[in-house]
């Protein structure tokens, strides 16, 4: 079983001098080959307009590959044909490839290529001979994952009407491996799509590689999460047709997630180190994906761990993985690390993963005033302690920017209470000085704390970055600070004109429609917040995937509760009248709806039912799923009754 590790440069380009430093340590750690995720982060000569500015120049790219040659790993580079191809798009001599179109026939500027277009395989020759030289290992992966848009342009359609969609998917397949063969290279590909049209396996050519990928433990079978986590099994029927197959973990971030998930990141190792020994793996790939918000040497502590597989088979418990992962990695002595790995394990009851915790990084007004605050205060004074246990440079730098994000949920959420507040005392006629000058005296001691956390976010990106570019947590930062200035602002017009305290703010509206949304069976949900306009038009408030990205909501059924609160404007003259609308795959249950401006909470028309509103459709656990992000699967009508005053 070949030992396998990824670098995911598509988002980031690391410093080629600490990546070619690592690959000895990788050689020694027991691995053998490299995969390298591209997209417009390298050169093609063949195609000058696709590389993007701070990208690797085709000769740099040629010593990374000549350094692991050295260290003794073989190179596969992934090429994306398909799915994940805005790479592509995003250049407007290639924007035709598009399987996305308008309605007048034009393509549209974000999507994935048409496998049928007529420029799609030159395309894709001249990426691929660029890239061949590279194929040390002999082979190249052209991914294909994800690519949910199939079957939309005009020529794809005709074909699925002619011969079905696992034949027009089979057919991508097979052209691309006709065109790997003749650059005498094999082919690879992630294997999620055959979940899904697993008709389309049969029609395969034998000597392809399939990746299967899932990155939350599971015990004998990996699942299909946007499928409710139905638990599929595509090693037998590749197995059977010829085709070698791999299994897939995951050693970081799924997205904004400043550390990884420890615990759920060693135990998907340790699932796919089962499942890949037992079913007999051509290999075994730790991917990492989307590392850019974290330190890159956090996932390359996890990498470290896993080896201790073949390495020290006899070590098997996380906390003992992490602590040598933390030895191989950054040269935590042994007789600290396991303190040190205890403490990283620790920091998986205080992430920050799912989007329902991310949006704040692109608002402040959606967070809901009558959400608890205990949890975000605990997870602050973790963080705030972990400043005095001298733990290596780039765990403590992304512990202390943790601690910012735990500081920065408090810091909103009491804001937006206390706008609240100020509005009950302005309605009773009451100073409002004091409330003013507590929310202000927060501010400026949250103003002490983003300016550490600046520091800490630097120090993430810096150690294995260029720091001549802002790092995406430094783009985050930045926002806050303006966001924490126009909070200031308003708190100081709020001290000239008391009646300011009842107009909109950075961290509330001038009411706010809350409600909870249970997601009992995790799929693929999206919850759409919608407001009728005067005219009778609908016009989108506010959107949120409802995926959690731990392995506690990995699972067909969970008791994930999350709050929902959106800022909204009234209309004089017009009965308040909101949509909830469900996208996607799957159920979810509303319930403890809200509409208050913290003096006034307007009733429903209709009184809600103890349990809420179900919405939506139990996932179909087979077939291609038809996402359609344009159009509500099931919605609820919320009408409220306008009136005067009335405490709520």
């Amino acid at each position: 079983m070949i030992r396998a590790f990824q670098w995911d440069l598509a988002r980031q380009v690391e410093r080629l001098d600490w990546l070619v430093a690592q690959l000895p340590r990788y050689a020694d750690w027991g691995y053998e080959e490299l995969h390298v995720h591209l997209e417009d982060a390298v050169e093609y000569p063949r195609l000058p307009g696709i590389a993007r500015k701070d990208a690797y120049s085709y000769k740099e790219f040629g010593r990374l590959v000549d350094a692991a040659t050295k260290a003794g790993i073989k190179v596969v580079p992934i090429v994306n044909l398909l799915g994940h191809t805005q790479y592509l798009i995003k250049v407007p001599e290639l924007r035709d490839l598009n399987e996305l179109r308008a309605a007048d026939g034009s393509p549209l500027e974000r999507g994935q290529i048409c496998p049928l277009h007529p420029k799609t395989l030159e395309v894709a020759g001249k990426l691929l001979r660029d890239m061949a030289p590279f194929c040390t290992a002999g082979k190249v992966h052209v991914g294909l994952d994800e690519s949910f848009h199939l079957g939309k342009h005009p020529l794809s359609k005709i074909e699925i009407a002619q011969i079905g969609l696992a034949a027009h998917f089979a057919g991508h397949v097979n052209r691309l491996r006709d065109l790997t063969r003749s650059l005498d290279l094999r082919m690879g590909m992630w294997a999620d799509m055959l979940c899904f049209i697993p008709d389309a396996i049969p029609l395969l050519p034998h000597d392809l590689i399939a990746y299967d990928w899932y990155y939350f433990p599971f015990s004998r079978l990996p699942r299909v999460e946007m499928l409710n986590f139905v638990p599929y099994d595509l090693a037998r029927p590749l197995q059977a047709h010829g085709i070698e197959y791999w299994g897939c973990a995951m050693n970081g971030s799924f997205r904004y997630e400043p550390l990884p998930l420890f615990g759920d990141r060693i135990g998907n190792i340790r699932s796919w180190w089962d499942r890949c020994s037992t079913v007999g793996a051509g290999g075994l790939l730790i991917s990492s994906w989307e590392p850019h918000r974290l330190a890159m040497e956090m996932t390359t502590v996890v990498d470290a761990a896993a080896a201790c597989h073949w390495l020290e088979p006899g070590i098997s418990r996380p906390a003992d993985m992490l602590a040598k992962g933390f030895e191989r990695a950054l040269g935590v002595k042994p007789g600290r690390s396991a303190a040190v790995a205890r403490t990283a394990l620790q920091c998986d009851r205080h992430s920050f993963a799912g989007y329902a915790r991310w949006e704040i990084n692109d608002r402040w007004d959606c967070t809901a005033p009558r959400e608890p605050l205990a949890v975000y205060a605990q997870g602050e004074r973790f963080y705030r302690n972990l400043a005095k246990r001298n733990l290596p440079e780039p765990f403590e730098a992304s512990a202390a920017f943790l601690g910012y994000i735990y500081a920065r949920d408090t810091f909103v959420r009491r804001a937006a209470r206390g706008v609240f507040q100020l509005r009950r005392a302005q309605a009773r006629d009451t100073n409002i000085n004091r409330i003013l000058h507590k929310l202000s005296s927060d501010a400026e001691s949250f103003g002490t704390r983003l300016h550490h956390a600046t520091r800490a976010a630097a120090a993430m990106w810096n150690r294995t970055r260029r720091n001549s570019r802002t790092s995406p947590n430094g783009k985050i930062l930045r926002l806050d600070r303006d966001r924490l200035g126009a909070w200031k602002k308003w708190l100081s017009r709020c001290r000239q004109t008391p009646r300011t305290v009842h107009t909109s703010s950075t961290v509330a509206g001038i009411w706010q429609l809350q409600l909870r949304v249970q997601n009992f069976e995790p799929a693929l949900q999206k919850v759409i917040i919608e407001q009728a306009q005067p005219d009778g038009t609908w016009r989108e408030l506010h959107t949120r995937f409802t995926i959690e990205f731990s392995a506690k909501a990995a699972m067909p059924r969970s008791n994930f509760e999350r709050e929902f609160s959106v800022p909204v404007t009234l209309y004089p003259k017009t009965t308040p009248k909101f949509r909830v609308g469900l996208r996607g795959l799957g159920r979810v249950r509303i319930h403890s709806v809200e509409l208050s401006d913290g003096v006034t909470l307007l009733p429903l028309l209709r009184k809600q039912g103890p349990r809420g509103k179900l919405l939506g459709k139990r996932v179909r656990q087979k077939g291609f799923p038809a996402l359609d992000w344009d159009t509500n699967a099931d919605e609820i009508e919320l009408s409220f009754v306008k009136r005067e005053r009335c405490t709520p």
